[in-house]
């Protein structure tokens, strides 16, 4: 182990990684606020179109894996009929027909994750990181584990999903998470966020 000073080389690296997330949280806390406050008109509309399109509440709460595999819960607008099976959208068979009718256009633009400000102010989530898998992911709640991608915050977008979104199998998922978990920083983050509303705009990587 080489040193520097009365520092060796991992203390250093783990003082920046913990600067690191200092400085993301303090961004997570300070755009959340200002988007629930900016978004606020629209959030009540959308969770008001949902209530009136289709039976059932306007947020759809799921059990998610957070930080070191805890369990937490996340909501979102309600884009499925409340009898849709608990499972992953890419092991259905035909999930278009479970859709209500504003469901496509939500997933669409990315709206039916607005209440996810919420978990970000809660701590849950951050606004970049591994999407949280849902709690019967086992195969991907597997793969990050062994990889120890658990030990990061999840995200409302990250690597994976600027390169495919859904459209990636679960083993290439991981290999985008595993490479945001080497070289995350907070510069990568906002090259993330960036990419993610270019995509949201031009609509790219949705298949339902």
């Amino acid at each position: 182990m080489r040193f520097l000073g009365c520092f060796n080389i991992r203390e250093i690296k783990s003082a920046k990684v913990c600067e690191t997330c200092g400085v993301k949280r303090f961004f997570d806390l300070a755009m959340a606020g200002f988007l629930l406050c900016f978004l606020s008109v629209p959030i009540f509309v959308v969770g008001l179109m949902v209530r009136l399109t289709s039976e059932g509440p306007a947020l759809y709460w799921s059990d998610r894996v957070g930080i070191n595999n805890s369990i937490f819960r996340m909501p979102k607008f309600r884009t499925m009929r409340v009898d849709t099976p608990a499972v992953a959208t890419h092991l259905m068979k035909n999930p278009d027909v479970y859709l209500t009718p504003i469901g496509s256009f939500l997933r669409r633009f990315s709206l039916d994750e607005l209440p996810q400000l919420y978990s970000i102010l809660k701590g849950d989530i951050s606004f970049v990181g591994p999407r949280p898998a849902l709690y019967n992911q086992d195969d991907l709640v597997g793969l990050r584990t062994g990889k120890g991608i658990h030990r990061l915050i999840p995200g409302i977008t990250g690597w994976a999903q600027v390169n495919g979104r859904d459209e990636l199998p679960i083993p290439v998922k991981v290999e985008f998470d595993e490479y945001y978990l080497k070289n995350r920083s907070f510069a990568f983050d906002f090259k993330i966020l960036w990419m993610t509303f270019v995509k949201v705009v031009r609509r790219e990587g949705v298949t339902h």
